[in-house]
């Protein structure tokens, strides 16, 4: 029978659900990032508002269901921080558009990218001449980074989550010989140990994953 102390009460606990669950997930659920961030969002909406006007399904039941994707959702977000080929297969990777003013068709196409994409990407990134980019790169969440010729900083990190971005190593003109030689002098002899990397201003800036 539908009555409204149900819902209300129902409402309540998914609410409190979703503020517990942003916390301990982070806060990337309110700015996502990716296509998981999304579908996160999207099927806890959906749960929620299926649930709260269907007085067949008990409270018992909405609190198993809330844990249930809470769970898998931890779980996910544990395994595709911890290991690359998982994350890879659950969020994709950067996939370079343009290099050094020449459009890569193919990775275009990989991308699912007609050629009409391309051209409204660029427009929106305020590109009108593609031979002024040193780098157009379409992220995982759908949004283009474009780095322009004559750009001396680099404003990407050529280390996240313990693995290098080629892209990034090219356009700072250096080899992995010369990264793994940098880390070296930093203390660091595997790459996988590595959180986060930035080269800016002719140096090479680490953070580490914290010691277990």
């Amino acid at each position: 029978m539908f009555t409204y102390s149900d819902v209300a009460l129902k409402l309540i606990v998914g609410f409190l659900f979703i503020t517990i669950l942003i916390n301990l997930t982070g806060k990337g659920n309110l700015a996502p990032t990716s296509a998981m961030d999304q579908l996160q969002n999207y099927v806890l909406g959906g749960i929620i508002g299926g649930v709260i006007y269907n007085p067949a399904i008990t409270m018992a039941q909405f609190l198993v269901i809330l844990l249930l994707w809470a769970l898998l959702i931890m779980v996910t977000r544990y395994l595709k921080t911890h290991i690359h080929w998982f994350g890879k297969f659950i969020e994709g990777e950067p996939i370079t558009l343009v290099r050094n003013g020449q459009l890569l068709v193919e990775n275009c196409i990989r991308a699912n990218l007609s050629g009409k994409d391309v051209d409204f990407k660029l427009r929106t990134a305020g590109v009108y001449d593609i031979q002024d980019v040193k780098r157009a790169i379409l992220e995982q969440n759908g949004q283009l980074t474009v780095l322009n010729k004559g750009e001396g900083s680099i404003r990407y990190p050529v280390i996240v989550d313990g693995q290098v971005d080629p892209d990034v190593l090219d356009l700072m003109g250096r080899d992995q010989q010369w990264l793994e030689d940098e880390l070296a002098k930093q203390g660091f002899d595997n790459i996988r140990d590595v959180y986060w990397a930035t080269y800016r201003e002719n140096v090479l800036k680490v953070a580490a994953f914290p010691e277990k």
